[in-house]
């Protein structure tokens, strides 16, 4: 309201004039701090949920590489020029497929020709029999020597003979010949073809190779001091051995954010590598869908031990506050207290606390920043901590 029209309509004194000026504008600030602590804003709105209490299993995180079951490095088993490649390269074949034909010639020849000795020495062979047949005849009548006779009875033995080696030469001409045609030993994925047609290759040429796809193995190695602790597991039977049993893991790939794929460990090295402290293990992973590659990166949990009870949070309502981690707790008062935590491991969105709260602790899950400092008073709405599985499976982060 402006008063100062009013008072100089009054003719007043100078002196009067400011004096009743001043204690209007006094009177006029006072309205004004009455009414603005009639409109205080009201207490800020925050989602509030109990902490859960319930039974996890630890995981250990690990990394390592993928690699096939099976791994051949094609080769021929005879010399000669390529004629022919039957397959494409990356194409996937089955065991016993034509990969690459060698000039089959020479060797149908080679076969050719072992047959015909084989003949011969049949055909000489049956002369030396008949012959020595007679010859006992007549040896039975003194109408030859002793001496004959056992001629007679060698000639037919070493024709015999030469039958068995005509015959392994038609055996191995055969296979000569079977193997101008390279198959592949294993099913699986291709790689390029290392040889094109018309190069004169030997038994020791590198043609292509062959992974096997329907499982992968996932090579890892583990630290001295989880060995350890597996190992102090496995003796006080908190959990089995991974030589005796089969001990479940969790795979990730280089994509993945979680660790959606699931395998077994069946191999653990006999020694510790003595310049790196660690030891080898392996995981076998299931790949009838193709999804794995051989040389892959991929991110490793393997089961640390039993199921423990423990103390699960919302990881988004951990505060920091320098180097110390901390959640506002609101009490039945609805006043807020801050708790320094000390956080634990990390399973999807959810957060393991060592220490700093106890069971029944309802913490502010969302509208933390409207919080301004510990004590202040909030209205809070109950809301369930986010939703977990029935026994939730725990990283080591």
């Amino acid at each position: 309201m402006n008063v100062y029209p009013m008072f100089r309509a009054l003719r007043l004194p100078p002196l009067v004039l400011a004096t009743a000026l001043l204690g209007s504008i006094l009177l006029t600030g006072c309205d004004s701090q009455a009414e603005e602590a009639q409109q205080a804003p009201p207490s800020p709105e925050v989602s509030v949920a109990e902490v859960l209490v319930q039974g996890v299993r630890y995981w250990d995180e690990f990394t390592g590489r993928i690699e096939a079951v099976e791994t051949v490095e094609l080769r021929p088993r005879v010399a000669g020029y390529i004629e022919r490649i039957n397959y494409t390269e990356g194409q996937l074949v089955k065991a016993g497929d034509v990969l690459f034909v060698i000039d089959q010639r020479p060797y149908q020849a080679a076969l050719s020709r072992a047959r015909a000795e084989l003949q011969r020495a049949e055909a000489n062979a049956r002369l030396a029999r008949i012959q020595a047949s007679r010859a006992e005849t007549l040896a039975s009548n003194r109408a030859i020597s002793r001496e004959e006779l056992d001629q007679r009875r060698a000639a037919s033995a070493q024709a015999t003979a030469d039958v068995l080696a005509a015959r392994a030469d038609v055996t191995t001409a055969s296979l000569n010949m079977e193997y101008t045609e390279v198959r592949a030993p294993i099913s699986g994925r291709t790689g390029r073809a290392l040889i094109t047609v018309g190069n004169l290759i030997s038994d020791t040429s590198l043609l292509t190779t062959i992974v096997s796809l329907d499982q992968v193995y996932v090579y890892f190695y583990a630290d001295e001091q989880s060995y350890l602790h597996y190992d102090a597991l496995a003796r006080s039977g908190k959990r089995q051995s991974s030589r005796d049993e089969p001990t479940p893991v969790r795979v990730g790939l280089a994509s993945d954010s979680g660790y959606p794929y699931e395998g077994r460990v069946d191999f653990v090295d006999n020694r510790l590598d003595t310049a790196a402290g660690t030891i080898l293990m392996r995981a076998v992973l299931d790949n009838r869908d193709g999804r794995f590659s051989p040389g892959m990166f991929a991110r490793v949990q393997l089961r640390g031990g039993g199921e423990q009870n423990a103390i699960l949070i919302d990881d988004k309502a951990v505060l920091t506050d320098q180097d110390r981690k901390f959640v506002y707790v609101v009490n039945d008062q609805g006043i807020t207290v801050r708790k320094d935590i000390q956080p634990g491991r990390k399973v999807d969105d959810l957060r393991v606390v060592v220490s700093g709260l106890a069971p029944g602790d309802r913490i502010v899950v969302r509208g933390a920043q409207r919080i301004f400092f510990p004590g202040a008073p909030v209205s809070a709405r109950s809301v369930p901590m986010r939703e977990v599985p029935s026994t939730p499976q725990l990283s080591s982060n």
